[in-house]
């Protein structure tokens, strides 16, 4: 099945790989706070807040990525950061695909981790207050090891997000070889050029991919539920 493939199909998925792990670990950073505070605040402005994180789910990808392109390039913050080390814009490079990336996966790692948070309540917190933990101290100690489902999924569903977008994609970084051509727009564009083979083997292997993560989610669920039990 694999002779005779063009050598640059992995190249789609090394960098696929690389753009999932480093969006997912810079997403988990800014939402893990972010996510604690919308858990705990309140503030009237919580839920315009957690409307504007959530607009990636319900915002058609070309519409975010219309916006994100214009950001990024040379008339919008892209144009005033890129040229710190030299370059024109922040589109159609890796560094966009990586904060588009962030932008687009921050409700999926957000809300798990909001509800973990959330479930979590007050005594807790309470507890380590009595015990004269200091609120940075507690969140460190008590509320982020219990929230540690959240985050598994967080994480689980931000990285497969990634590796599935394709609209945000293609608006901010375009279908460069070897510097924004991801695994789903190598897809596209195979179909276009009607290389029926290497799009079947590249579409079957992420079909096969998301079907690991649906089981994952499943029993990384089940094992945290019967921990609980």
């Amino acid at each position: 099945m694999f002779d005779n493939l063009p050598p640059d199909i992995w190249v789609p998925v090394k960098l696929t790989i690389e753009l999932a792990t480093i969006t997912t670990i810079l997403t988990l950073v800014v939402a893990t706070p972010l996510a604690w505070w919308l858990a705990r605040t309140q503030r009237w402005w919580k839920e315009p807040v957690n409307a504007i994180v959530s607009l990636p789910m319900v915002l058609p990808p070309t519409v975010l990525g219309f916006y994100l392109l214009i950001a990024l390039g040379p008339s919008g913050i892209g144009g005033v950061l890129a040229p710190l080390w030299g370059a024109r814009t922040l589109a159609f490079t890796f560094t966009g695909l990586v904060i588009g990336s962030v932008f687009a996966s921050m409700p999926f790692v957000v809300q798990p981790i909001r509800n973990s948070f959330a479930a979590i309540g007050d005594r807790p917190m309470e507890a380590a207050a009595t015990l004269r933990a200091s609120p940075t101290r507690a969140f460190w100690r008590v509320a982020l090891p219990l929230a540690t489902p959240g985050l598994v999924s967080g994480a689980v569903l931000g990285f497969a997000h990634t590796v599935g977008e394709f609209g945000v994609i293609l608006m901010i970084g375009g279908n460069i070889p070897g510097r924004t051509k991801v695994m789903s727009t190598a897809i596209f564009d195979y179909v276009e050029s009607m290389q029926w083979r290497e799009a079947n083997i590249l579409a079957g292997g992420m079909v096969i991919f998301a079907f690991v993560v649906i089981v994952s989610m499943n029993l990384i669920e089940k094992r945290f539920a019967g921990a609980r039990a």
